[in-house]
């Protein structure tokens, strides 16, 4: 794993002339920004802050939200906004959608591990690859596929834990949730078997942990302003990013090539077995070409691996922290499925129907009560491609990249009240016990306006199934209630370290 504090703390000189010339150059900004009459977004700090506090950022994000709705830090080049306000989210990510977009800035950063693919492009690239991707999502058929793949390794999953039951032994659940949903997602969209869960795909593992550390040190490119020189020099952090990179493309290239193989047979054969899913459909385009298919297949990894995985993982401690919600949720499953008596594992998942999960109200309150507070992606960064004013009445500047921070706006009172910071499933539901939506401006986990996340129901769905066969079964509790949990900063918002449970069998639980 990368350790980003050796990076911090190994070279102090650098760091003092680096501070020497961001206050040159905050001074300079200052006096510039002073002679003009437009009003600007009050200072929070400069990138210097946010770089002393990168393992904490968005804490730091967050306490900063909480002095002011948005705020500026000044970097040597210009200013970068960052905002919490409902009001400038609905603005930005929808009324005036067209002026704020990835741009150059995300598009530098991210490009080297997501190359051309949806979450870094604007314009027709985007709309291209959001329209072949609609039709999948929008599907029968994946709703049909993803069921079954969810089934299967959510048995895999319950097996996995149910031996750690018998040998008394802890599980690192984060790791088991970051490998099932590799499996998952490469199953239902690129038509692939990987079964990294039962460990017997060592490939797969080495290619989830090389995109994890090349995650890791993307985000931290956003605060290290000499990255693009370390890359030319391909020294330091840029040098892990290139052997990252290089593991990832290895195993991505080889999965397309095995793709396209199976398609030419079943087309030589005269076969229709290969199932439709997104690879085969961008495979189908006339001007798909390998790099182009590479960077599909990491940004569908990227958001169908990585945001569920941390959710998952952020949702069963908060289930540990809070034990009664644990067990209401139980009860709700056992009531929504009607197993009043535990059966075999594989029988209740095969069981577990779309109208099951429909009934689960609660249950999905407090996965939506863990994203509120622990959002897979914490900041989102948009750039403003011409100057603008933004609805609280503060001017921002073409070039400006403004960020949203959906972390910090799950902690502030303004939006959610006095009890922001509590984890409380039932601020979900109304009298009836129903679950009620929010705003997407207000709740922005899944994005809002035209980039609304496509996989938003799909990520449900796996999210409440795993959730139902395992909270079916166990209890779960913290290996060690005394260890602090924390994030660790990438661009999804990972269990630093990951997380260590034990589980239990419910069925000799009291509670039944």
């Amino acid at each position: 794993m990368i350790n980003i504090d050796f990076f911090l703390h190994r070279k102090p000189t650098a760091v003092a002339i680096l501070a020497g010339v961001v206050s040159i150059v905050i001074v300079g900004v200052v006096v510039v920004m002073g002679r003009r009459k437009k009003r600007y977004h009050p200072v929070g700090g400069t990138i210097l802050d946010q770089l002393m506090n990168f393992r904490r950022v968005h804490d730091y994000m967050t306490d900063l939200a909480g002095k002011h709705k948005t705020y500026r830090l000044i970097t040597p080049f210009n200013s970068e906004v960052y905002t919490s306000d409902p009001a400038n989210l609905e603005y930005m990510l929808k009324t005036n959608f067209h002026n704020y977009g990835k741009g150059w800035h995300n598009y530098s950063n991210l490009s080297d591990l997501l190359g051309d693919g949806i979450f870094t492009v604007d314009g027709d690239k985007w709309r291209a690859q959001r329209k072949v991707s609609s039709h999948e999502f929008s599907g029968r058929a994946i709703r049909d596929v993803s069921g079954v793949v969810f089934k299967k390794n959510a048995v895999k999953l319950a097996d996995i834990v149910s031996k750690a039951v018998a040998s008394n032994q802890s599980i690192d659940i984060q790791d088991l949730f970051m490998k099932t949903t590799l499996d998952s997602i490469f199953r239902v969209a690129f038509g692939v078997e990987l079964d990294s869960t039962c460990g017997s795909n060592e490939e797969g593992a080495r290619f989830s942990r090389a995109f994890d550390d090349a995650s890791a040190i993307t985000a931290w490119r956003y605060v290290d302003l000499l990255w693009k020189i370390k890359r030319a020099l391909n020294i330091g952090m840029e040098a892990e990013m290139k052997k990252n990179i290089r593991i990832v493309d290895e195993f991505v290239y080889k999965v397309i090539h095995s793709k396209i193989e199976r398609m030419k047979k079943s087309r030589d054969d005269c076969m229709h077995s290969e199932k439709e899913d997104v690879l085969s459909r961008f495979l189908q385009l006339s001007e798909a070409n390998p790099k182009y298919l590479r960077d599909i297949v990491l940004n569908f990894v990227m958001a169908g691996k990585d945001t569920t995985a941390t959710t998952l993982s952020w949702f069963f401690y908060m289930l540990c922290k809070n034990p009664v919600v644990q067990e209401k949720a139980a009860q709700e499953i056992k009531k929504a499925t009607g197993s009043n008596r535990a059966a075999d594992i594989s029988e209740f998942a095969a069981s577990v129907s779309e109208e099951a999960l429909e009934k689960m109200h609660y249950l999905h309150a407090a996965v939506t009560e863990t994203l509120r507070l622990y959002p897979p992606v914490p900041a989102n960064p948009k750039m403003c491609f011409s100057d603008d004013i933004m609805p609280d009445g503060y001017h921002v500047k073409k070039g400006d990249v403004v960020t949203y921070l959906p972390y910090a706006m799950g902690r502030m009172k303004f939006i959610w009240g006095n009890d922001a910071e509590e984890f409380k499933p039932e601020r979900w539901l109304d009298e009836n016990g129903c679950f009620q939506q929010e705003s997407p401006f207000k709740f922005p986990a899944f994005q809002a306006g035209p980039r609304i996340c496509l996989g938003k129901e799909f990520a449900y769905r796996q999210m409440k199934l795993f959730s139902a066969v395992l909270l079916r079964f166990f209890v779960f509790k913290l290996s060690d209630e005394s260890k602090a949990v924390k994030y660790r900063t990438m661009i999804n918002l990972h269990v630093d370290g990951g997380l260590s449970v034990v589980a239990f069998d419910r069925s000799n639980d009291e509670s039944e």
